[in-house]
């Protein structure tokens, strides 16, 4: 019975200090008062003394006792943090409020509007969808293809704006043959400048007075031919200036500019392009002067950036949006914006104030939305297509101009080709001068009024400034939003100006056109 005593004893001791520290402690001190029973005789083995024949079951306590003691450091440790949880909990009952601002306040900060503009995306859809629907309902299906062709064609057998723009190549070698000469000096400085003037002003007057004088010539392929010229002007100007300044620096004996060819050699490696150095007047060849008259850019320079590979994926996709965004543009001109300007002769010929207000109002969503579509169409997918087959590099052809919160913004950075020629060619040559600021941007309002005016009154035959007074308009709403307008206000103002300008000035030459045109006529 001892025997079975003493195997049960450590068993139960070994049981109790696993529930508390207080029993382990107890075990512990029994351990020694069995000694002195056992001396007497009397039977303590029930009351959980430990034999001292077991060391190795004395060390199991003694770390049963030291986990023990861990366990109650652990709990003073979580108590504070229960009590504060509990704390808190109770002031969230007691309190609920905190000074804060509303989110649609200002003072808030708040910035996160992600949800508003998809319900402004999907209300301007849902818009459309509907005078889509009525547009249909009310006037069928208009798109025919076979009247698009009519627009460049009056007879399929006479192309005289195909032919015309073929022409231009006289000019362009005429531009090439005159800085042959002044490179290898068989003409004079002079003499140079006389040629090039004489270059760029036919420029200006033989596409003029070809869509002038030849009635075959439709308004649309006027308005192709002579956008064609105007291109090429800036860039033969940009060619002759540039030329220039190269010749200034070899007269000089400065250090030599080198570019590269503008087309890439045959050598090739990965799929790069090897492209070779030349200097001027190397750069005076055929080939250099076509790549920059096909290129993406007005103004010619001496190192053009190259992609080192034509993409093809990135060609495909730009070629199937300047297909599909063409395809859509004559649909929403034909079913949408044609029927509207119609609708809005009678207005115009009673001079009845508040339905013209009425039909320019309906007719400012599908304009500013085909200028849109248009924007995208050409300077970014027909402009990249370009660059990425001929390999050009520099693929800035806008900036961030809807986020525009004045009007010198807008205009710097919708057209990044023709700001680049203007800022380079026009703009700092006239501040070197000592220009004032004010009247060199002036200047170059002028300069693009007088070519938006160009392009308009000379295809559809008449001359009524209406293009010309819009952009001169230009100056003083710049200076008006520049200086009353800031932030979203002055943003609400240029957005206001191109989706309300734009319809005026339409209105009124389809007007002058159709009184001119047709009025007379019946």
């Amino acid at each position: 019975m001892s025997d079975r005593a003493d195997a049960r004893g450590p068993v139960s001791r070994r049981r109790r200090t696993t529930i508390s520290g207080a029993a382990a402690a107890a075990a512990a001190g029994g351990g020694g008062a069995a000694t002195g029973r056992q001396a007497t005789g009397s039977k303590v083995h029930d009351a959980g003394d430990k034999p001292r024949q077991h060391p190795a079951k004395s060390k199991t306590e003694d770390e049963v006792q030291g986990h023990a003691g861990d366990s109650r450091d652990v709990s003073r440790q979580h108590s504070p943090r229960k009590e504060t949880s509990a704390a808190e909990d109770i002031n969230e009952r007691l309190s609920c409020h905190v000074l804060q601002e509303s989110l649609l306040s200002s003072a808030s900060g708040y910035s996160n509007y992600r949800g508003i503009l998809n319900w402004c995306v999907v209300m301007l859809v849902l818009s459309n969808a509907r005078l889509f629907l009525e547009n249909i309902i009310k006037y069928g299906i208009l798109v025919d293809p076979i009247q698009v062709v009519s627009l460049f064609l009056k007879d399929p057998y006479s192309w005289p704006a195909a032919c015309l723009i073929i022409a231009s190549n006289v000019f362009i070698l005429a531009a090439l043959y005159t800085e042959r000469r002044l490179a290898v000096g068989t003409i004079s400085k002079t003499t140079g400048l006389i040629l090039h003037v004489i270059n760029l002003t036919s420029l200006l007057i033989v596409p003029s007075a070809t869509v002038l004088l030849l009635t075959s010539i439709t308004p649309v392929g006027g308005v192709l031919s002579l956008g064609v010229y105007t291109v090429l002007l800036l860039k033969l100007y940009s060619y002759q200036d540039t030329n220039r300044w190269c010749r200034e620096i070899r007269q000089a004996k400065a250090k030599r500019l080198t570019r590269s060819y503008s087309c890439p050699s045959v050598a090739q490696s990965n799929g790069s392009a090897v492209h070779t150095h030349v200097s001027y007047p190397g750069n005076l060849t055929h080939r250099d002067m076509y790549y920059f008259v096909f290129a993406p850019t007005l103004c010619y320079q001496l190192n053009f950036p190259r992609s080192p590979r034509i993409r093809k994926r990135f060609l495909m996709r730009r070629l199937f949006e300047m297909l599909f965004f063409m395809q859509l543009l004559v649909g929403l001109i034909q079913q949408w914006m044609v029927p509207t300007i119609q609708n809005s002769m009678k207005p115009f010929q009673e001079m009845d104030f508040s339905r013209m207000v009425e039909r320019l109002l309906k007719l400012a969503v599908p304009n500013h939305l085909i200028w849109l579509i248009f924007f995208y169409w050409f300077f970014h997918s027909s402009m990249n297509f370009v660059a990425e087959l001929m390999q050009f590099g520099d693929r800035e052809f806008y900036r961030d101009w809807w986020n525009s919160e004045t009007v010198t913004y807008f205009w710097s950075n919708w057209n990044i080709p023709v700001h680049k020629w203007c800022l380079r060619h026009f703009y700092k040559p006239m501040l070197r001068k000592g220009v004032n600021k004010f009247l060199a941007q002036t200047a170059v309002f002028l300069v693009s009024a007088f070519f938006h005016e160009y392009l308009m009154s000379v295809p559809l035959k008449m001359f009524r400034c209406w293009a010309f007074m819009g952009m001169m308009a230009q100056v003083p709403l710049a200076w008006f939003v520049g200086r009353f307008l800031n932030g979203i206000y002055g943003n609400a103002a240029v957005w206001i100006s191109l989706i309300i300008g734009q319809p005026v000035a339409v209105l009124m030459y389809v007007h002058d056109y159709y009184v001119i045109h047709y009025d007379s006529s019946t």
